[in-house]
C-alpha cells in the first residue's frame, strides 16, 4: 500500500515540476520585472553642478505605483550621492550651493531637505 501511495507521489508530483513554456503567462502574484530606469540629468546649478536622479525604488500605494529615485550630484569626474533620499518630485535648485528635494515614501511626498551641492549632505527644511 505505501509503495502504491509512493508511486503515485513521484508520478503525479513530476507533472508541476516541468518548465513552463515561455509565451505561457505568469501566474497571479508574480510581476514582470523591468531594467530599472537609466540615470538622468534633472537640474543644472550656477556653477557647473549637475543633478541626476540614479537609482530607483519603485513603489505602491492605494492601487497607484510610483518610482523614487535617488540623487547624485555631478562636477566633472566628481560623483556625489545624495544619502538616504528618494524622491517622486524634481528637486529645485535654489542657488549655486543648495538644492531643495522633498523625500518620497509609499508615493507619498514627505518633509523638504536642502541639500549641499558641495557635500551632498541633506538638512530637513524646517517651516
Amino acid at each position: 500500500m505505501i509503495a502504491r501511495v509512493l508511486l503515485g507521489v513521484v508520478v503525479f508530483g513530476g507533472f508541476g515540476c516541468g518548465d513552463r513554456p515561455p509565451n505561457a503567462a505568469a501566474p497571479a502574484g508574480e510581476r514582470a520585472t523591468l531594467p530599472p530606469p537609466a540615470d538622468s540629468l534633472v537640474a543644472t546649478a550656477p556653477g557647473g553642478a549637475e543633478v541626476w536622479f540614479t537609482l530607483a525604488r519603485p513603489d505602491t500605494a492605494d492601487g497607484r505605483h510610483c518610482v523614487d529615485r535617488a540623487i547624485e550630484i555631478r562636477r566633472g569626474g566628481t560623483r556625489v550621492p545624495v544619502p538616504l533620499l528618494y524622491t517622486g518630485e524634481t528637486p529645485e535648485i535654489l542657488n549655486d550651493t543648495t538644492l531643495r528635494a522633498r523625500l518620497s515614501n509609499g508615493c507619498i511626498p514627505g518633509d523638504a531637505y536642502l541639500v549641499d551641492l558641495r557635500t551632498g549632505r541633506p538638512v530637513r527644511e524646517r517651516p
